[in-house]
């Protein structure tokens, strides 16, 4: 209410408002000087309001007061509950971290007056999440609440934290977010070998630096922590075989770096040990952070050609020499355990008037035609050995072409044919195919023709 000493009760006074939200928040009784409010005031949309009172002489509508200035302040009743702004959370903390270990701060603000009264001060709690984690009721800060928590058992947790004002007490708003916590990984899982020991069969003919065998140690760490090396510590395979990491997958990879001869040596064996690279000095009572395991490496026999005793021979004979005379003699044995006897023949190809003969089974070469040193001072002719019991060898040529860079696919470049001059005549049937280490070059292919 505003009153005028100069207002004697008559009606001779009159009051008027003017300033913030006069005439349609605030109204006067210009007779009694009473100020109402219109309308329900929020705090939070505006705290304060000034306005101007001036009292007039009805009749002669001057001003008997100074004009005077007073605010009216909204006091503050708790109508706003605490609210996370920032949330939800999510927040990441090692495993194994010691009881009391700081996760994420929350934190919740009240639009009330947070100087009047308990209506904007907030109190923090955890309605999910324990026991694993606690809240501090004042700040907000989660910390873990359980020692030894094991992000391979369980590497995730939602918690659920409420704000309340009141000072929490009875009767307080309160407004609760999400925290998702991850347990993030430390190495304290050792590497260790699924078995104690390996066998792999391979062929004796497997190329140098070939993939033998890929082994592998367990670690149930990711990342960093799950990285490995693997050496070969012992065995009687150290200088034929080697190891390394893949380090996409952490396997080891061992390969082949001396050619196998089942002949000479029937099995390898290998003493491995797969140990982490980065080892955490907290957890060295878990370990030891590596694991040895045996690789036994069996080495089987190939069928393979026979092999002369030479690759070159060099024979004279004179020019005067009858048919049937003896030249020379060539040797090849069978490098397999079987030892199967040979059986020598000579390539016609290089030999294509036939002045040469040779005994199918002793390796003796003798003239067949007349010799004439003045037509043909040199020969080179090329014996083949076959296997008696397993006659299905596989002849191999190397062939050497040009083609165009500009040559379109498809393209024909070369064509091969083959011959054989043993029986019958017309009833061979041959099958041609690239080698493994030709047919990998895919800038070109052969086809058969049957």
């Amino acid at each position: 209410q505003l009153h005028s000493d100069v207002d004697k009760g008559d009606g001779s006074i009159k009051y008027i408002l003017s300033g913030e939200g006069a005439s349609s928040i605030f109204i006067i009784d210009e007779n009694t000087g009473d100020i109402h409010a219109t309308k329900r005031l929020d705090r939070e949309e505006q705290a304060y309001y000034t306005l101007r009172a001036q009292a007039l002489d009805r009749l002669t509508n001057k001003p008997v007061e100074p004009e005077s200035e007073f605010v009216i302040k909204i006091q503050d009743i708790n109508d706003n509950e605490p609210k996370f702004l920032d949330g939800p959370y999510t927040a990441g903390v090692p495993e194994m971290s010691p009881v009391g270990t700081s996760v994420v701060q929350v934190t919740a603000t009240d639009a009330d007056d947070p100087t009047y009264g308990n209506s904007a001060r907030v109190v923090y709690s955890i309605l999910q999440g324990q026991p694993y984690f606690s809240v501090e009721p004042k700040t907000g800060v989660i910390k873990t609440a359980l020692p030894n928590m094991d992000r391979e058992a369980k590497d995730q947790y939602l918690l659920v934290i409420q704000a309340k004002d009141m000072v929490g007490q009875n009767g307080g708003l309160s407004g609760t977010t999400s925290v998702t916590v991850t347990l993030t990984d430390v190495n304290d899982n050792p590497p260790r070998f699924p078995r104690r020991s390996y066998q792999y069969n391979v062929p004796e003919s497997l190329p140098v630096a070939s993939v033998v065998a890929r082994i592998k140690a367990a670690d149930a760490d990711v990342g960093p922590n799950a990285e490995m090396e693997y050496k070969i510590v012992d065995g009687d395979g150290l200088g034929v075989f080697k190891i390394s990491v893949d380090k996409d997958t952490q396997e080891g990879i061992i390969t082949i770096q001396k050619e196998l001869d089942f002949e000479a040596k029937t099995s390898y064996t290998l003493r491995i040990e797969a140990a982490n690279m980065h080892v955490d000095p907290r957890f060295l009572s878990l370990g030891p952070f590596s694991d040895m395991t045996t690789v036994k490496i069996i080495v089987e026999d190939v069928d393979e050609p026979p092999v002369f005793t030479s690759r070159l021979y060099s024979m004279v004979v004179s020019e005067a020499a009858k048919v049937g005379t003896i030249i020379g003699t060539v040797a090849a044995h069978d490098p397999d355990a079987s030892n199967s006897p040979v059986r020598y023949s000579i390539d016609r190809n290089t030999d294509l008037e036939r002045y040469f003969n040779i005994d199918a089974n002793s390796g003796v070469i003798t003239t067949a035609k007349s010799l004439d040193r003045e037509t043909n001072a040199v020969h080179n002719i090329t014996v083949l050995a076959m296997e008696s019991q397993n006659p299905a060898q596989i002849g191999r040529g190397f062939y050497e072409t040009t083609v165009c860079e500009n040559a379109q696919p498809g393209q024909v470049i070369q064509k091969i044919s083959a011959i054989d001059k043993d029986d019958p005549p017309n009833g061979h049937q041959f099958y041609f195919s690239l080698t493994a280490d030709a047919a990998n070059n895919h800038n070109f292919t052969l086809q058969d023709n049957k």
